[in-house]
């Protein structure tokens, strides 16, 4: 099906100045035309100018003046400064709140107008009406500020309206650790499943559910006893505004930032674990051919060579606790325990903050105070015989 040409025109203001306007994309919410004005003294300059914007319609987009609506300059921003600087779900979460969130309520709102209240108030609604999460909340505002940012540095905006806002943050979730019994439980039960080698990997390292699923062999140094973490397995959002067929696809991308690329020492078990592995597909590649076989290179797979995704592994991973008899926790209950169980045995708290890919000590310090008050309990009760009080 060809591409449909973008529509143009020229008309003559009472001002004398020459307005140019071209259709630049579609309302993702009414399917509405949004076209985009822009003005030249002479109509030859006005002609020069449509040309150039038929013959490239995306130039359309990325002149914005400081008379365009926040959904023209969220739609400049996003193909202009994000969609080939950010990660894939980076993208697709931000264009999820311009189309879903932001365009609806704000789009049609001059940018100069935007204001701290505009967005208080919009903010409140969300939250209110629409039942938001404080961290949804503000994680969009965490996406419109970098836009107003940009907007600022181009003389669009005097100042960041998204900067001055009073957003409500939400409780600190509990975190879910097995305890040694249950854990015990588990990984006996681990041992009678296909995947279940990635169960054990996971409690002896602490890695997300997305990088187990991207590991590839060449992340591993088996004879060292190194695992290096380099990127994870995602489904995705296609990128494109209107996908064909699916609207999304399993991505193989680097991890989230610095402090997640790291190396994690394994334990001699896993090491055999994870060599006892690597013959099981080696065998399921003579089995139906190295040619059949989908991707040798990486190291969780199924059958026939095909990626499981992190929804599939956690499947199976339910499947294991229900065989188990234990109830329900989820996959990255294993992250938590992992790290429980390290500072239990006395590792220090930068040690687990670099193996566990945080962006700083502090955070890892506030999400397992828990353990870290039992230590403090336990350390002063040894003190008792040393006093007489």
């Amino acid at each position: 099906m060809k591409t449909r040409r973008p529509e143009g025109s020229i008309r003559r203001r009472a001002d004398g100045r020459y307005e140019v306007r071209v259709q630049t994309g579609i309302n993702y919410n009414t399917g509405a035309p949004i076209r985009k004005s822009m003005y030249a003294h002479t109509e030859e300059e006005a002609q020069r100018l449509l040309y150039g914007l038929l013959a490239d319609p995306s130039q359309a987009i990325k002149h914005v003046d400081d008379d365009c609506t926040l959904n023209e300059w969220l739609e400049c921003w996003l193909r202009t400064y994000v969609a080939d600087h950010v990660k894939q779900s980076t993208f697709t979460s931000y264009r999820t709140y311009v189309q879903k969130h932001f365009a609806p309520v704000l789009g049609q709102c001059k940018l100069r107008d935007l204001t701290p209240r505009k967005l208080q108030e919009f903010y409140n609604f969300k939250q209110k009406s629409e039942g938001l999460s404080p961290k949804t909340v503000i994680n969009m505002n965490l996406c419109l500020h970098k836009a107003l940012n940009q907007a600022v540095s181009e003389g669009l905006l005097k100042s960041n309206p998204a900067s001055s806002l009073n957003l409500k943050r939400g409780r600190k979730p509990q975190i879910t650790v097995l305890t040694r019994d249950q854990q015990a439980r588990l990984l006996e039960e681990s041992r009678k499943h296909r995947y279940g080698v990635f169960i054990r990997l996971t409690l002896a390292t602490g890695l997300r559910i997305g990088e187990v699923c991207g590991l590839r062999w060449d992340d591993i140094d088996l004879s060292g006893g190194v695992l290096y973490v380099r990127r994870s397995l995602g489904r995705l959002s296609k990128m494109e505004d209107n996908p064909v067929g699916n609207r999304t696809e399993l991505a193989l991308s680097d991890v989230k930032s610095e402090n997640s690329r790291r190396s994690i020492p394994l334990l001699r078990g896993i090491c055999a674990d994870l060599e006892v592995w690597r013959n099981v597909q080696r065998r399921d590649i003579d089995r139906i051919g190295a040619d059949v076989f989908a991707h040798p290179e990486m190291v969780l797979t199924n059958e026939f060579g095909g990626l499981i995704e992190p929804r599939t592994l956690s499947d199976y991973y339910h499947a294991i606790l229900k065989a188990a008899d234990l109830p329900h926790f989820t996959f990255h209950a294993l992250r938590h325990t992992f790290a429980t169980r390290a500072l239990e045995q006395g590792m220090d708290a930068k040690t687990l903050s670099t193996l566990l890919g945080h962006y700083s000590v502090a955070f890892t310090l506030d999400t397992y105070t828990h353990v870290l008050d039992d230590q403090k309990r336990s350390e002063m009760a040894r003190l008792e015989a040393l006093f007489d009080l």
